[in-house]
């Protein structure tokens, strides 16, 4: 029986004989021979072509531009197989025709023992209906489909016989393919302009090929132009010259389907344009985007997510820049919009790249996925509830510090440590960058000296570790940074120094030593795990080259570490803050370690001269000068007092001097003292106070022995009043011990 197959909507019915068929369906090729291109699926031995060859075509789906060989490769398929064909276009044809066609292939298989193979062009048009009405057919073997789409058929086909087909991913063809083409063209007597004269003018074809872009149907319709309108001369010649050339192929339509894969193509190049720094690319891709009538305010709100996407904080003007050029371009309209646009485009991919703001998604994730913290007693507003549940209290003011900044802890508990923001290194961003990184560092130290009581001097000042009384009679950011800048100094680091720090400290010393030290390196030893785990994600956001090396043990553990290791580092400088007295086994272990000529730079935390006594000034005259008659007395009894109001002894200094001298090494040993400027509000100031007053034996403890409870009081009022007025200097004093090879 006759296959129906004969229908108007028969991509094959008519003749290929018919002269008036345009010359790319004249020219078609017929056998893979004659087909141009497209070899990496078509090339000897690829899967595509032995299956063409062997007529063991499988269901497949064809998908590429118009023009590179879609309907073609469906052709030469036809006149190669022994299974009945069957094509229909999915812009004509229905659920008729799908159910005419699946019926002649019932009859095929049952009277003739034949396959079908039916081919669909523009598959992506058919519904999802339409295309389910091919699934059983397709999956029981009934049918093998060949569809062709110039859409993505992953998005635009049913899943489902997507699941079931090979595709195959057609590319522009390459300029010497469609020259190719154009010169068969030429030559084809019967099919062609082989039976006419028709010579080039040198360039003109290529003119033609370049135009094309990837097209050969392009480049066909464009040369049966040039050939058909230009008349031959007395010699019978058809000449093609440059400027028939242009006039032939004036204008390439521009592939956009603004639905479909071109636009979101397009502008994902545009956009991944941009991101790399290439103007050039970027306007052609705007420029592909305006010819083909895009929504010039869809171009800009991309443009504008990208400018805090990409370019974010590298230069802050760039959203702007952006916004002022969408606001004028609205003003303004096409075509003289055209200029804001590329002005937009161009600042934006000229512009130093930044994509840090996408740290609030590492932040979102936190509160999605993690327990959210409670929001710390100092940050909570404070004017609902005044301050008797506490909130609001102890929070310090930034502006009554030195650069408007001082160290305290913003995020919840749970979360100290937790890094979101990585400063970039381009533009804006490079210029913040050792900014931002240093008021980590100093904050982490200020808030862990706190916690692991770093600098207390009794065993009753490490009890109340994390109390705000305690970290705020340490030392300040602003002292810790001036005492870091100072070791790291008097230490003479160079570029290629390899340095040890004693650690301890959430790696305050090392990010500094790495910062000097950028062709040597730095190992910083962590006081427990939960250090090194903390450490770890700061580490992990340094560039892998000059990452610090972590060893996670106690001090009199390190020189045994360092022993076990394949490949033993000398260090250059040692560095350390307040780390504890070494044993002189410990000094003679470590010494194989650290170079002969290596110098040593610690710190040790002196008691701070706190300005309790400048609140006397406001006290009233009969008590100030009971005060000032026993000033002897209380400078006497304050002078071995530490800055928590206990006794202090060695400050550390001593000790360590003692072992450097015996393990061989000339000290010198020197106090340094730094303005800590803080601003207190009175129930700070009170609190302050009435801590330090509690501990036996401290500076304060005595002075409230002086007083009765109604002066004491008058006092703390006093001082609460002095604290507030401004900031206050509360000098913080550290031993600075220096060793050196005799």
């Amino acid at each position: 029986m006759k296959p129906k197959r004969e229908k108007s909507g028969d991509l094959f019915s008519a003749s290929e004989k018919n002269s008036k068929q345009p010359l790319a369906d004249r020219i078609r090729p017929r056998t893979l021979d004659e087909f141009v291109g497209q070899e990496h699926i078509l090339g000897p031995g690829r899967l595509l072509r032995r299956a063409i060859q062997a007529d063991r075509l499988t269901s497949v789906i064809f998908s590429g531009p118009p023009g590179t060989g879609k309907t073609t490769l469906a052709r030469i398929v036809a006149n190669t197989t022994k299974s009945q064909f069957i094509a229909i276009n999915a812009v004509l044809a229905g659920v008729k025709d799908i159910r005419e066609a699946i019926d002649s292939a019932r009859e095929a298989r049952a009277l003739q023992g034949r396959g079908t193979l039916l081919f669909i062009d523009e598959v992506h048009r058919f519904n999802k209906a339409q295309q389910d009405a091919l699934l059983p057919h397709v999956e029981n073997g009934t049918l093998i489909l060949i569809g062709a789409t110039t859409e993505n058929p992953f998005f635009e086909v049913n899943k489902a016989l997507v699941s079931r087909s090979r595709i195959f991913q057609l590319r522009p063809l390459e300029d010497n393919d469609i020259r190719r083409a154009l010169e068969n063209a030429l030559k084809d007597p019967e099919r062609g302009y082989g039976h006419l004269k028709v010579e080039e003018e040198p360039g003109a074809l290529d003119h033609i090929v370049r135009m094309a872009q990837g097209d050969a149907r392009s480049a066909l319709n464009a040369l049966e132009l040039a050939v058909e309108t230009t008349p031959a001369d007395a010699k019978g010649v058809t000449r093609i010259t440059l400027a028939v050339a242009e006039e032939s192929i004036q204008r390439k339509a521009v592939l956009y389907d603004k639905d479909g894969d071109a636009h979101y193509d397009t502008i994902s190049a545009f956009i991944k344009s941009v991101r790399g720094s290439d103007p050039d690319a970027a306007l052609y891709w705007l420029a592909k985007m305006v010819e083909a009538g895009e929504d010039s305010r869809f171009i800009f709100r991309r443009m504008i997510i990208l400018a805090a996407e990409d370019v974010g904080l590298a230069d802050p003007r760039a959203l702007s820049v952006v916004m002022s050029a969408a606001a004028a371009f609205d003003y303004v309209g096409l075509p003289e919009g055209q200029f804001h646009l590329s002005e937009a485009c161009l600042y934006l991919a000229t512009a130093p790249k930044s994509n840090s703001t996408l740290a609030y998604f590492d932040a979102l994730s936190v509160v999605r996925q993690e327990r959210v913290g409670e929001v710390p007693d100092a940050l909570k507003d404070a004017s609902r509830d005044g301050e008797d549940l506490g909130h609001g209290q102890n929070y310090l003011y930034p502006h009554a510090y030195r650069d408007h900044w001082v160290a305290q802890q913003y995020l919840p508990a749970g979360l100290k440590g937790r890094l979101f923001y990585e400063p970039g290194k381009l533009g804006h961003e490079a210029d913040v960058r050792g900014e931002v990184l240093r008021h980590r560092e100093a904050q982490v130290a200020e808030l862990d000296e706190a916690e692991t009581s770093l600098f207390a001097a009794s065993s009753q000042s490490s009890k109340l570790s994390g109390d705000w009384l305690d970290r705020a009679a340490g030392a300040g950011s602003e002292a810790l940074q001036c005492l870091r800048d100072a070791l790291c100094e008097a230490a003479g680091l160079r570029r290629e120094s390899l340095v040890l720090d004693l650690g301890g400290h959430h790696g305050f010393l090392t990010w500094e030593a790495l910062r000097r030290c950028v062709e040597g390196g730095v190992w910083c030893r962590c006081e427990d795990t939960r250090e090194e785990s903390e450490l770890s994600a700061w580490i992990d956001r340094v560039d892998p080259l000059n990452r610090p090396r972590l060893w996670s043990a106690p001090l009199k553990a390190l020189p045994e570490l360092a022993m076990k290791l394949p490949e033993k580092p000398v260090f250059d400088a040692v560095l350390g803050l307040q780390p504890l007295i070494p044993s002189a086994q410990w000094m003679n272990a470590v010494r194989e370690a650290v170079a002969p000529s290596a110098r040593w730079v610690l710190a040790f935390r002196r008691e701070a001269n706190l300005p309790w006594s400048e609140g006397f000034a406001g006290m009233p005259s009969a008590i100030l000068g009971r005060l000032l008659s026993a000033t002897e007395n209380v400078a006497e009894k304050s002078r071995g007092f530490s800055s928590n109001g206990s006794r202090s002894g060695s400050s550390g200094g001593e000790g360590w001097e003692t072992s450097l001298r015996a393990a061989g090494w000339r000290v010198q040993r020197e106090q340094v003292t730094y303005e800590d400027r803080r601003r207190l509000t009175p129930s700070q100031a009170h609190a302050w106070m009435v801590r330090a007053a509690e501990r036996p034996g401290s500076y304060l403890a005595f002075a409230r022995s002086l007083l009765s409870p109604q002066e004491w009081e008058q006092w703390l009022a006093a001082a609460g009043v002095y604290f507030s007025e401004g900031a206050r200097d509360f000098r913080a004093s550290f031993d600075l011990l220096v060793a050196e090879p005799l």
